[in-house]
């Protein structure tokens, strides 16, 4: 206990002030003649500082204490005054610190060779320190070594416990409460390297307009994810993912009462959840971790680019479609970073230190690919690392200080499952998170052909203040099929205004506005060339730490394309609950 008790002087040693078993007159000499109290003989500075200084001492900061060997941060242990760089013969307390060093053996320094001891000291550190020497000189006596103790000193040190008793006593009870703790965390403790971040939705929703909510219900719906992230070294970390959910999205109709989709409107908890019937599905399986100036992503399953290049979007994105950000797929990320994902490798390299046109930037570039793990043919098409569907990005990215970020982005992607914006969705035909058919379909009147495409995107965001944040996003996709009749383009843009802390702490109020993915002039999907404008408003209110409830709305003009269809307009009460 003494040991934890020493090691807490970290906080800000002053580490006894120079003197803790001398004679008071060895102290006094060089100081002030006025009358002091023993402390301040002692050379401690007696800030005034609420008892509760102490009770911030957290489980982690145990932890750190215990690994001090391995983490080459921490005071080590001196046999001379001399080993102290900052400690010269001339110093007032030169004697004094000698007596304790080399006679007690009950001072530590940093491992830069300082002792720092010009540094306020608070009663309660002092106190911790006192312990400290009381615990040394008690192992003195016991082992027949009481000459080195001296009468003197010990008045001193009975002095020093009369005054400094009700902090000895409280510094005692809570480092008995902490040992207790931490025991009882070591004995039931889950992992020594892997902690568990889960995450539960639930989601009251539905929509009116037409067509479209006459054909649809409201829903009470859900989603769990369950993510174990391991350290190995305390820089890197390993996720494996489990999730589960019957979330499905509306299916929006047109005004023929025909189903048109249902990517627009799709809400962040309706996706990765696998077959719909709550069933459990790795959802992720990554590894990051730096080497040299880099950091290197790795993904067996359920890689996403937005895992590993910066998106942009602070407030409306959470965690790769997490329960704290947006309600929709298309507020939450720029689609650009839903072509593509599944298993590969990604790479982020600063550029620059700070200084010059390259300062405070990097490149990012990834490979994902969707069928990564299948040898042979599927359907009749190709599969694996590099035959298969996959998608290659690159990004350049630019900060200002900590207020404004920007990137440039390109994506190259090649892809035979039917669909643009799929985000590696296990090759699932057709299946798309975002956008209108007429932008995602890869095909043309005959049905599904594999494509490439070009795409390009720059994204931004401006924070002019803690309490405002403004960003958003520019998409463009050229798309070239095998076929005749299927080459097409498509764009999509968004701006987001976010309010974080409004209203209470934690609390976040956003709007967004722009145009899901949309295509024109495709033959097969009619003279359907209006815009699909998304509009969404949501108010997150922090209830707790653990627990949010998102209010919010999701306005789709033009579904489908076309201004004919009716409006669509999605109500969600979502809960979101993290552990």
């Amino acid at each position: 206990m003494s040991n934890l008790l020493w090691k807490s002087l970290v906080v800000s040693p002053a580490v006894l002030g120079a003197t803790l078993l001398v004679s008071a007159t060895a102290m006094a000499a060089p100081n002030p003649t006025t009358e002091v109290s023993p402390a301040k003989q002692l050379g401690v500075t007696e800030v005034a500082q609420q008892p509760e200084i102490l009770a911030q001492t957290t489980i982690d900061q145990v932890n750190r204490y215990s690994n001090e060997g391995n983490q080459g941060n921490s005071q080590s242990q001196v046999t001379s005054v001399s080993q102290f760089s900052d400690v010269q013969p001339t110093d007032w307390a030169f004697q004094a610190l000698q007596s304790l060093v080399e006679r007690y053996g009950c001072i530590a320094g940093y491992p830069n060779a300082t002792y720092r001891g010009n540094r306020a000291l608070t009663r309660y550190e002092f106190a911790a320190g006192l312990n400290a020497c009381l615990d040394r000189v008690n192992e003195l006596i016991a082992t027949a070594t009481a000459d080195l103790v001296t009468k003197q000193d010990l008045a001193t040190l009975q002095r020093l416990q009369e005054e400094f008793s009700a902090e000895l006593a409280t510094l005692r009870g809570r480092v008995d409460s902490l040992e207790a703790r931490t025991a009882e965390l070591e004995a039931n403790q889950f992992s020594t390297t892997t902690k568990l971040v889960g995450e539960a939705i639930f989601g009251v929703t539905d929509v009116f307009g037409g067509n479209t909510g006459d054909n649809n219900n409201t829903v009470f719906q859900d989603r769990v994810r369950l993510d174990l992230q391991t350290s190995f070294t305390g820089k890197d970390v390993l996720h494996t993912r489990l999730a589960a959910g019957n979330a499905t999205a509306f299916t929006q109709f047109d005004d023929a009462n025909n189903p048109i989709g249902t990517a627009e409107g799709t809400q962040t908890f309706q996706v990765g959840i696998g077959n719909g019937n709550n069933s459990v599905r790795i959802d992720r399986l990554t590894y990051e971790v730096p080497i040299g100036p880099a950091q290197v992503y790795l993904a067996a399953s359920g890689g996403r680019h937005s895992q590993y290049a910066a998106v942009n979007n602070p407030y409306f994105f959470d965690n790769t479609d997490g329960g704290n950000g947006a309600l929709s797929t298309f507020a939450s990320e720029s689609p650009i970073y839903r072509i593509g994902g599944g298993a590969g490798i990604a790479l982020n390299l600063p550029l620059g230190k700070g200084g010059g046109i390259l300062g405070n930037s990097s490149i990012t570039a990834g490979y994902l690919a969707s069928q990564a793990n299948i040898p042979g043919l599927q359907n009749g098409v190709n599969q694996g690392l590099t035959n298969g569907d996959y998608a290659a990005l690159g990004q350049l990215n630019f900060s200002v200080g900590d207020r404004v970020a920007l990137a440039a982005t390109y994506v190259h992607g090649y892809s035979a499952s039917g669909a643009l914006f799929d985000s590696g969705t296990d090759g699932t035909t057709g299946a798309f998170d975002v956008g209108t058919g007429q932008a995602n379909f890869l095909g043309n009147a005959a049905g599904v052909t594999p494509s490439t495409s070009n795409s390009y995107g720059v994204s931004a965001a401006f924070r002019p203040s803690d309490k405002l944040s403004i960003s958003g996003f520019v998409s463009y996709h050229d798309v070239t099929g095998v076929g005749a009749g299927d080459d097409y383009e498509a764009w999509s843009y968004g701006v987001g205004v976010a309010l974080p802390d409004f209203g209470k702490k934690g609390n976040v109020l956003g709007v967004f506005a722009g145009a899901e993915p949309y295509s024109f002039n495709r033959p097969g999907f009619g003279g359907n060339n209006d815009i699909p404008y998304h509009f969404e408003g949501f108010y997150k209110y922090r209830v707790s730490d653990n627990i949010s409830v998102t209010p919010g709305v999701i306005w789709l003009t033009s579904p489908g394309q076309n201004s004919d269809n009716d409006d669509a307009i999605i109500g969600t009460l979502r809960t979101t609950f993290t552990f």
